[in-house]
């Protein structure tokens, strides 16, 4: 979107993502994490027992989905991130479009659930905003639910890649900002995004489709010092895994503070790869592991 309309929506949802506000959720965030490094077994996937529970319990208490429903939403998820990629193949897009409506189905349910009882979650207070229209609150939530934890789920795994390939733990248990800022830089959840030129410029005409590369941009060697180095105590932190201008990140704070504690809380079992290259999925946009083996101690 752009403005006046993205303004007037990004406003209402912001308020529920200030630093002041995140930082409120610390502790349960560290509780859950702990909790799900404490059940980890000697050899595990930390993609499925990790990575992605760990922002999926997050956000759904955030929005006030049922915890319960997070499988039937799994699937829907990954539908729809998988139909962020421009490569996607045209028989997957009958699939994407019955998961996004099985997905706005299910939130028009319980938008209603809200209206009989509104609970204390970002779900109940969206309702009792006059200012949205049904058809935006249902979008909202799904942006969220997906921005919220598909991006975190990358996040985590990928500094877990990073910090295993280059033995360095113990920054993460004693730097932990620093190390989810070079992740960011480094290796970041998101590739690329999307923008229209609002001019003619020498690589487009006006009204054409813009991809920006964000991890190319992260490796710059004019703005970082041996880009190609994963180093989180020397790297500048001005990367653009979050983006930039009025569409950066609306959860930027909360990926950053689920990175910190996720990767402090294992940084208490050291995980070790199981296998030298963990395959990733299939999508240029979202750069994920489909899945990551482990030892742990």
């Amino acid at each position: 979107m752009d403005p006046p309309q993205h303004t007037r929506l990004r406003s209402l949802v912001s308020k529920a993502f200030t630093p002041r506000m995140v930082e409120r959720l610390r502790p349960r965030i560290e509780g859950i994490a702990k909790q799900l490094v404490d059940e980890l077994p000697a050899e595990a996937d930390l993609i499925a027992r990790f990575a992605y529970p760990l922002p999926v319990l997050v956000i759904t208490e955030l929005l006030g989905v049922p915890a319960s429903d997070h499988e039937r939403f799994r699937g829907w998820s990954e539908k729809l991130a998988r139909s962020l990629d421009p490569l996607l193949p045209s028989d997957e897009e009958a699939q994407t479009l019955r998961a996004r409506a099985e997905f706005r189905e299910y939130f028009r349910e319980l938008i209603v659930l809200r209206r009989l009882w509104p609970g204390d979650d970002l779900l109940s207070v969206l309702v009792e905003n006059q200012e949205l229209t049904e058809d935006e609150m249902v979008a909202t939530c799904i942006l969220l639910l997906v921005a919220g934890h598909e991006t975190t789920v990358n996040l985590i795994a990928n500094g877990v890649l990073a910090l295993s390939r280059h033995d360095m733990w113990a920054l993460a248990s004693d730097h932990p900002k620093q190390v989810v800022e070079e992740v960011l830089r480094y290796d970041p959840p998101v590739q690329l995004t999307g923008r229209v030129s609002l001019v003619d410029t020498e690589i487009s005409a006006r009204g054409q489709m813009v991809l920006l590369l964000l991890g190319a941009a992260n490796r710059d060697p004019a703005i970082f010092h041996s880009p190609e180095i994963f180093d989180p105590l020397s790297s500048s932190p001005r990367h653009l895994a979050f983006g930039l201008g009025i569409h950066f990140c609306l959860g930027a704070t909360l990926a950053r503070l689920e990175g910190e504690i996720a990767l402090k809380e294992l940084a208490r079992r050291e995980p070790r790869l199981l296998e030298r290259a963990p395959p990733y999925k299939e999508n240029l946009v979202l750069r994920g592991l489909a899945r990551l083996q482990v030892r742990l101690s």
